[in-house]
């Protein structure tokens, strides 16, 4: 993010942009808070600014509210799975360049298939190393172009 800022040098107004460093927005959903707040931990210890929702409905009222880069989407909650809740992001264009990893104890073959059919970018399984969720969310933002491949 620009900002510009008008400084004052010599009695000259001078224009100069300064960088801004943002960080970079997670949106956790899932149903089981224990868990949440185990994936919250692990994601503020990276410099992550986590939010948390705990079923389907309150995951597409946070999206409208804070535009997460990252959605990490667990697929068993009540009021509406995390197969519709992808389905719904990926519809509105406003919210196409959110990545969606799936988080679930979901291991078929056909849960794999469904979760990318609709529109997840990646798919993990529970229970879970933090290092390869880690891993996986800088992937997923380097493609969107959320953080820059280092």
């Amino acid at each position: 993010m620009n900002k510009e800022s008008v400084i004052k040098n010599n009695n000259i107004l001078q224009k100069k942009t300064i960088k801004t460093k943002t960080k970079i927005k997670i949106l956790v959903v899932d149903d089981e808070k224990d868990f949440s707040d185990l994936i919250k931990v692990v994601l503020k210890k990276h410099d992550y600014e986590v939010f948390l929702a705990y079923n389907g409905e309150e995951a597409l009222q946070r999206v409208s509210e804070i535009k997460p880069d990252l959605l990490i989407l667990d697929l068993n909650m009540p009021k509406m799975d995390g197969y519709e809740v992808c389905k719904r992001i990926r519809l509105t264009y406003s919210y196409k360049d959110i990545a969606v990893l799936m988080l679930t104890v979901r291991t078929l073959e056909q849960d794999y298939i469904e979760g990318f059919s609709c529109g997840s970018d990646d798919y993990m399984v529970k229970p879970f190393e933090p290092k390869e969720l880690l891993a996986r969310i800088k992937n997923l933002l380097i493609r969107v172009g959320k953080i820059e491949k280092q």
